[in-house]
């Protein structure tokens, strides 16, 4: 008996088909991750949230976004669901190991969203550091604030002139901290201690 073969245009249906399913899946997540970004563009602009909160927001944003869009891809070419679930819960346990590995960066990445969110001090504003009541800690004008350190300029020693000191952000939440408004501060540079 011979085998019934479909004319050549109906063989092409089903490939073309998945085809066209997985094109409309990857513009769906370009023009929802467009979509997202356009958003946060534009309630950066309306309120005052740092670029350095947004821009990792937007990638991370992206990367589910995009990485959702793939999964589904893989799902439509014929990978099993079991296989998808599997891969990514040995990723996220890889990951959980690495978060404890890298938890005092974390840290200070968190503590820097909370400075930029909070506002406990600001640019040109002269902060210092108390370690106890009866010992003086850091003190100087904050000059930079990033996603891991502080940058103070501490008050000028007799000659020695001033000098940088970049300080994690997370020890701004694990001691006290006295602060003096940027205009109302204390000069930072003239002998003073």
């Amino acid at each position: 008996m011979e085998a019934l073969q479909l004319p050549l245009p109906a063989q092409w249906i089903g490939p073309l088909w998945v085809g066209v399913q997985i094109l409309l899946i990857l513009l769906a997540g370009y023009l929802a991750q467009r979509f997202v970004a356009r958003g946060l563009t534009r309630l950066g602009q309306r309120y005052p949230f740092p670029p350095q909160l947004l821009m990792p927001l937007r990638g991370g944003l992206r990367w589910l976004i995009m990485g959702s869009a793939v999964i589904f891809v893989l799902e439509r070419l014929g990978v099993s669901a079991t296989v998808l679930w599997t891969a990514l819960s040995g990723f996220v346990a890889v990951a959980a190991v690495a978060f404890f590995a890298m938890w005092s960066v974390l840290s200070n990445l968190l503590c820097a969203i909370l400075i930029f969110t909070v506002g406990p001090f600001r640019l040109g504003d002269v902060v210092e550091l108390v370690d106890t009541v009866d010992k003086p800690g850091v003190k100087g004008r904050v000059v930079a604030i990033n996603l891991l350190y502080t940058t103070l300029i501490e008050a000028e020693e007799a000659g020695t002139g001033s000098a940088m000191v970049q300080v994690p952000n997370s020890l701004f939440f694990q001691r006290s901290v006295r602060r003096w408004r940027g205009t109302d501060a204390l000069p930072v540079g003239n002998g003073e201690k």
